[in-house]
């Protein structure tokens, strides 16, 4: 066979060979796992990923907890301060809760609490004499796109392969974020995406005036320049960190100010009631370890020696704790929570979904041999026939190949696609059988290539109409539907580019004369 002239095969055999080596061949890691060890490689003996229907998990889709007011006029106050202030006026809400956006298209307020209502908001407005046009449920475009990119993040930190969020609109006007984790159960779901991850650092230390304490934020999520691995402990778990440069300096001289240099720091519940310096770490305004400080680390503060090398630990009761601890570090916080009560949870147990995978396969055989026997039938010719059905089998060869390349996990819409791939390929490859050999046998190369062009512009006129068709689909957040477009038109293109040609080559060199 002429290479030069048949480069169309050399092709298809490239292809199916590079997507052996993406199916096949171990590719290393896809993710780590929380601990920041553990890598996570295909389920089974391919790199191939499986959705939410084919490995089981959990599915959250849910509204934003949150309430927004648009067009508000500030009156000269910069956000930041109407941020503040805005806080200060609401009963219950940090300033962390509140987010004052000044775009093109105006200025917004976003509360991100399901304590304060539309209500409250515009009470809050009125009374602060700010003016605004509207306030309605739900929070901005902006903040929900952050969401999904941190709850991205956070799935991605947390190992789970497969794990997907996306942002979806009704028809209604209604706005919701979807995450789905496979192997991933509900408790865990809920506790990875339904809180904020809001990470503090607070240091509690006798009050000057001898009564009581004060407590100070030390450390959050942005002053942290790197998130190291977790480390079992004596006494429970800790996240190793570096702190940014620029908060380093401040950091160790508020610990100078605050006393954590002097004697008898390293104690903290057991120090006497009033002596206690704790540094507590606290997430979403929740205390979930405290602890004194080591001698060797207060004389570092107290020299000035640890803002060169300024390492730390954050401490957690356990190690579930502090792999949480260390998504939320380096994901980072969430601006609002999702409102699980008004969305709905779905979880499909791991042996439900083994068994859809088995009846996946079980139908895209059958649709292979189903294909095979009806070309046999007709053609009668193995030289036809043959080639034929192994061209079209190229076509999920290389579509999977594609799949475990770009991790994509596959779920019943995409198994969908793959058997209306081979559907569709097979009549396009029928469609150029039957005009190559229309008025029998054919001989002449010029003839035959005559023949193939003619065909070639039918196919390639459905290709188009095909991908016309399901480009919406493809493009619009639709669930199910999404991933069924998206392997069709796929296979469409890889089809019209590729395969057919391949095919036309194939039938030529057995068909004419050589």
């Amino acid at each position: 066979m002429n290479v030069r002239e048949n480069w169309r095969v050399v092709l298809l055999v490239v292809l199916l060979l590079a997507s052996g080596f993406a199916l096949f061949v171990p590719q290393g890691s896809s993710s780590s796992d929380a601990a920041g060890g553990n890598l996570t490689t295909g389920d089974g003996p391919s790199n191939l990923k499986f959705g939410l229907e084919l490995a089981g998990g959990t599915r959250i889709r849910a509204p934003v907890e949150g309430v927004t007011a648009e067009g508000a006029q500030l009156g000269g106050a910069s956000p930041g301060d109407a941020q503040r202030q805005i806080a200060a006026n609401i009963s219950g809400v940090t300033v962390s809760d509140v987010q004052v956006r000044t775009t093109q298209s105006g200025t917004t307020v976003e509360v991100f609490t399901e304590t304060v209502s539309t209500q409250n908001l515009s009470t809050t407005l009125d009374g602060m004499g700010i003016e605004y046009d509207t306030v309605r449920e739900g929070v901005t475009e902006t903040t929900r796109e952050e969401i999904r990119r941190t709850l991205s993040d956070k799935v991605s930190k947390a190992g789970l392969a497969g794990g997907r969020v996306q942002t979806t609109t009704t028809p209604t006007g209604e706005h919701f974020i979807v995450v789905e984790m496979p192997n991933a159960n509900q408790s865990r779901m809920e506790e990875l995406v339904t809180s904020k991850g809001q990470v503090r650092l607070v240091a509690q230390f006798p009050a000057e005036n001898g009564s009581g304490y004060r407590n100070e934020t030390v450390l959050n999520s942005e002053t942290i320049a790197d998130v190291g691995s977790v480390t079992q402990t004596e006494t429970g778990a800790s996240v190793n960190v570096v702190v940014a440069d620029s908060a380093a300096e401040r950091f160790q001289q508020d610990m100078v100010d605050y006393g954590f240099t002097g004697p008898g720091v390293q104690a903290c519940h057991a120090a006497p009631e009033g002596q206690r310096y704790c540094l507590n770490t606290v997430v979403d305004g929740q205390t979930v370890y405290s602890a004194g400080v080591r001698d060797t680390l207060a004389a570092d503060w107290a020299s000035g020696s640890w803002a060169q090398s300024p390492t730390f630990s954050v401490t957690a009761n356990n190690l579930s704790e502090a792999r949480n601890l260390q998504i939320n570090l380096r994901a980072g916080a969430l601006p609002a929570a999702l409102d699980t009560d008004a969305g709905t949870t779905t979880y499909l147990a791991p042996t439900l979904a083994e068994q859809f995978k088995t009846y996946s396969l079980i139908a895209g055989l059958a649709a292979v041999f189903a294909v095979s026997g009806s070309v046999f039938v007709r053609y009668g010719k193995p030289e036809v026939a043959l080639p034929m059905i192994v061209t079209a089998l190229s076509e999920v060869v290389i579509l999977l190949g594609f799949a475990a390349a770009v991790q994509l996990p596959l779920d019943l819409s995409h198994i969908a696609g793959f058997i209306a791939v081979i559907g569709t390929g097979v009549d396009d490859l029928i469609i150029i059988a039957d005009e190559v050999m229309s008025e029998g046998d054919v001989q002449s190369n010029r003839v035959f290539q005559s023949r193939f062009k003619k065909a070639f512009w039918v196919i390639g006129a459905a290709a188009v109409t095909t991908i016309i068709a399901m480009s919406p689909l493809a493009v619009l957040s639709l669930g199910d539907m999404q991933g069924f477009a998206i392997i069709t038109i796929l296979g469409v293109l890889i089809g019209v580019l590729v395969t057919r040609p391949a095919y036309g080559d194939i039938l030529r060199y057995l068909l004419t004369d050589r």
